[in-house]
């Protein structure tokens, strides 16, 4: 599991905008959010914050990657039927997931089952992971990594 001054793996994703990062060195800071589902509530809303404050992000020099394990076409219907700004990522064959330790067991209503846990990661230039938020809760979420990112990631 990756946690704060840990180094992100060195894997290469395709997010929806044709754009490719190599996670373990992205060139510039990154907030790379991971989340259960396209298409759900907190799911939206969340997708929905990151997207309001893209330029904000931008404007600190900060990319934003949201990754899940629906396939690209799902992203695709997910980014189109709200008019999402943030590039989503496919993890499909859990391997972004299971790098970050993000796929988890889960419970609900007593039964057991795996999924993926609600984090976020702000990692830096160089691919050290500055902060982890882990098990995040959805309101405010998206200012509080702005002013992180603004706090700790060199532009």
């Amino acid at each position: 599991m990756i946690g704060e001054g840990g180094i992100a793996p060195a894997i290469t994703v395709t997010a929806s905008d044709g754009s490719t990062t190599d996670l373990g060195a992205p060139g510039r800071p990154l907030v790379l959010y991971f989340y259960p589902k396209d298409d759900t509530s907190c799911c939206t809303r969340q997708a929905q914050d990151f997207t309001q404050m893209t330029a904000d992000y931008g404007r600190a020099g900060v990319k934003i990657l949201g990754v899940s394990r629906d396939p690209m076409k799902k992203h695709d219907k997910f980014i189109g039927k709200y008019s999402l700004a943030v590039p989503l990522v496919s993890d499909e064959d859990g391997r972004i997931s299971d790098a970050f330790g993000t796929w988890v067991q889960k419970s609900m209503y007593g039964r057991k089952y795996m999924g993926m846990e609600r984090a976020t990661f702000l990692i830096g230039a160089d691919g050290r992971v500055l902060k982890a938020w882990r098990k995040v809760k959805v309101p405010n979420h998206a200012a509080e990594v702005l002013e992180a990112a603004r706090e700790l990631a060199p532009t």
